[in-house]
């Protein structure tokens, strides 16, 4: 702006200076040339003044239809790619979600074929409910909900008494609209990266509340963290987490991961209420 503003005023002036005697020259020939009224310098001063600001209210005109253009133009282009970069985040979590899953009913087929029978029907409804939600950029709690209950019953199956699982949620929370399978890969990393790998099991926990229209999620895991980091390798889940929600709300959505007392790991999650 520093430099385009002085240069469009002495366009301006410019093009005014030359409006003026280009009238001059077009009242020479149709014989309303009058020397006196064309040199006085009150004239020229007073209709110069007037072009210029006609072409100074032109040129506001014309750059404030361009820079909304251009706006436009990279808001749809920044739709654009968050819409492909959205689209590689859910092709990469479906397969790892598939594949963990499947893994759990194949250990469970020559050891317990009805409990795979049981299994397979939960995971068809957890893929049902997946493939509906697929091609959304946000979901309904409610439906999110429904597939954690179903891949947490899943994995009871194959961790029998080592899993325990325990729900604490809010109603207000089942009008939010949350990233399709987030809450799922939250429990699914709680539960490989946490109880998996303990002798004795543990305890996963999904709590959810509500204040001042923002959702706050909250998954508590038996498990523990060193220096930050899980004791064993955390893969792609919680990276992915975190880019869907900056893609999605910016910096209006926390993320945060702590080791508690007692041997507990809590992932937070607080989101606004998107209408």
């Amino acid at each position: 702006m520093s430099r385009i503003i002085p240069r469009v005023v002495l366009s301006v002036l410019t093009l005014a200076v030359a409006l003026y005697f280009l009238r001059i020259a077009i009242s020479w020939p149709l014989g309303l040339y009058n020397q006196g009224v064309a040199f006085n310098l009150s004239n020229m001063i007073g209709l110069t003044l007037v072009f210029a600001v006609i072409f100074f209210i032109w040129s506001v005109l014309y750059f404030v239809y361009n820079y909304f253009e251009r706006y436009n133009k990279s808001l749809k282009l920044e739709a654009s790619v968050k819409e492909i970069e959205l689209s590689n985040l859910k092709s990469q979590l479906n397969p790892h979600f598939i594949f963990n899953a499947l893994n759990s009913i194949r250990a469970l087929i020559d050891e317990n074929p009805e409990k795979s029978k049981q299994a397979v029907n939960q995971l068809s409804n957890i893929l049902r409910s997946s493939l509906a939600t697929g091609k959304q950029e946000l979901a309904p709690f409610e439906d999110e909900l429904r597939i954690v209950k179903d891949y947490i019953g899943l994995e009871q199956i194959r961790f029998e008494e080592r899993l325990k699982a325990t729900f604490e949620i809010d109603d207000e929370s089942l009008d939010f609209l949350v990233p399709p399978l987030m809450v799922q890969t939250l429990v699914e990393n709680g539960i490989k990266h946490g109880v998996s790998k303990l002798t004795q099991g543990g305890s996963i926990l999904l709590k959810t509340s509500v204040k001042d229209d923002r959702l706050k999620i909250q998954v508590r895991n038996s498990g523990a963290y060193v220096n930050g980091e899980r004791k064993s390798s955390g893969g792609m889940g919680l990276d992915n987490t975190t880019q869907r929600l900056k893609l999605i709300y910016g910096d209006e959505a926390t993320f945060k991961i702590l080791t508690e007392k007692d041997n507990f790991v809590l992932v937070e999650i607080e989101i606004p209420h998107i209408y």
